[in-house]
């Protein structure tokens, strides 16, 4: 889950709307921040560790000029936490492409050893961005031996159209291409959002922008066109003039936890609106927790991402909803905290409890999803120390059983509190008094309501079902076994619950 931007054809430099668009952006990834721009002679480049506010300055806006740009946020998948494989990511031929990508490709071992074999080129990083970019790359070079390189716009198709063809999983990317435009293309599923936009600028020309999310657009005074297809790649040249090529055939196959959780509720990915889902997503919770009865005095939302849910919730059973949990915004999100010691240390930096709201009472917390565990644990324990009598939790998704390979930080089934228990045994895990999760069938008519031509969505989180069809077991059994993955793992609370969980 990163973030990606780009802006072209400006009548002045792109700094700042690129700063502004990723701070829409930056919920998507807190580790590293990276931008390029392209002055139509020269790429200038700034990427480090860190939020967008921390990495760029009045130093960056002076360094970074240029009328095209693309940017970046990181929350790592793929690759080490060193700031190396911050993004953006460059080669120099053909043309000079950068590139930054949002999704995960689960072929790397196999590409990687082309690129650094058949293709002898020389990796810097262990990112699956880089192998891409490179794979990429050596397309491009394979149609310009066909085409000539007169005609640069079919060469780029060409060659994402090759690339498709060796790539599987997940994948929005932009490309700066020097002496061409900004190239945008988009898995043949759609796993990962991307989106184009347009204004008019000054002089009565064409200006365009890609982003992850269309909250990004607004605060630039760009209108989303449309979301980017399935396996379709879009360039904007240096003129200004779109170029649009379908490199793949496409099914639209969304994931479907871009609605639970990684997406802002302004944003509408794919036609559906992420708060309007969220909000179906509590209709149906809520006929569940009247079905069991419960004496509840309260419901409580676990901030933020869960109010849209909590306060529906609150609507259709008619109980009140309370505001019993105090965020502190300045510390990030949990979930994409880089070690599980620094996620478990930030719960209670981030979340205080209001001892009003608990002190003898019954609570229902609603958050809008349970992944690790450790999160939910900390919190209930937290309001019983508040003086609550019973502490229920509902879950705005279902059970987070399998792992995540296609962008989302759950790439090991030793991390999900859900995989191989029931629910009674997760519930007393986390100390609850009773425990009720979103059915997927419920989750995917919350969605898909949204926009009923969309008939499939990813949901391999929940229901392990891969739909690029390229995860075997070996595949998910090498990723135990990487080197990032191995020290989570050794980041769990106990050697006992790891093997109670596998």
């Amino acid at each position: 889950m990163c973030g990606i931007l780009g802006i072209s054809n400006r009548n002045s430099d792109v700094f700042a709307e690129l700063y502004d668009g990723l701070l829409m952006l930056q919920h998507r990834g807190q580790d590293a921040s990276g931008m390029v721009t392209y002055n139509g002679e020269f790429f200038r480049e700034k990427k480090a560790n860190g939020l967008v506010k921390d990495v760029f300055g009045p130093e960056q806006a002076e360094m970074l000029t240029g009328r095209t740009g693309i940017g970046h946020v990181r929350y790592p998948t793929a690759g080490s936490l060193s700031a190396a494989e911050a993004q953006p990511f460059f080669v120099n031929a053909p043309y000079g492409i950068y590139l930054v990508h949002n999704g995960n490709i689960t072929n790397t071992e196999e590409q990687r050893s082309k690129v650094t074999g058949k293709y002898s080129r020389h990796l810097r990083t262990t990112s699956d961005s880089e192998i891409m970019l490179n794979v990429l790359a050596d397309k491009v070079f394979d149609a310009i031996k066909v085409n000539g390189n007169d005609d640069p716009v079919r060469n780029l198709f060409a060659g994402v159209k090759m690339m498709m063809e060796r790539i599987q999983g997940a994948y929005s990317v932009i490309t700066m291409v020097a002496g061409v435009g900004m190239l945008a293309f988009r898995d043949p599923h759609g796993i990962r959002p991307l989106s184009v936009a347009h204004r008019t600028n000054s002089t009565g020309g064409d200006d365009y922008a890609f982003a992850s999310e269309d909250v990004a657009f607004d605060i630039n005074g760009f209108k989303k066109l449309r979301d980017v297809k399935p396996g379709e790649a879009i360039l904007i040249d240096l003129d200004g003039k779109m170029h649009t090529f379908q490199a793949a055939e496409g099914d639209l196959t969304p994931c479907i936890f871009e609605y639970v959780y990684l997406a802002r509720p302004d944003s509408v990915l794919d036609g559906i609106s992420v708060y309007k889902s969220q909000i179906r997503m509590g209709q149906t919770l809520a006929k569940q927790i009247q079905e069991l009865d419960l004496e509840i005095d309260s419901i409580i939302p676990v901030p933020d991402s869960a109010r849209p849910v909590a306060l529906e919730v609150s609507n259709a059973t008619g109980i009140r909803y309370r505001e019993g949990l105090v965020k502190n915004r300045y510390v990030g999100r949990t979930f994409i905290m880089p070690g599980q010691e620094e996620r478990q240390k930030s719960v209670r930096r981030k979340l205080n409890a209001v001892s009003l709201e608990f002190k003898d009472k019954n609570v229902l917390l609603i958050d809008d999803s349970i992944v690790r565990g450790n999160t939910i644990k900390k919190i209930v324990q937290m309001c019983r120390d508040a003086g609550a009598k019973k502490v229920y939790v509902a879950s705005a998704s279902p059970p987070v059983k399998y792992p995540n390979v296609y962008g989302i930080d759950m790439p090991t089934k030793h991390e999900l509190i859900a995989n191989g228990r029931e629910i009674e045994e997760i519930r007393e895990e986390l100390g609850c008094d009773a425990l009720i999760y979103q059915r997927l069938e419920d989750l995917v008519w919350a969605a898909q309501e949204g926009n009923p031509e969309i008939k499939h969505f990813d949901c391999s989180c929940f229901d392990g079902n891969y739909i690029t069809g390229s995860v075997s077991d070996a595949y998910l059994d090498q990723l135990e076994q990487s080197t990032r993955v191995s020290a989570k793992i050794n980041d769990m609370p106990s050697p006992k619950k790891v093997a109670k969980i596998a």
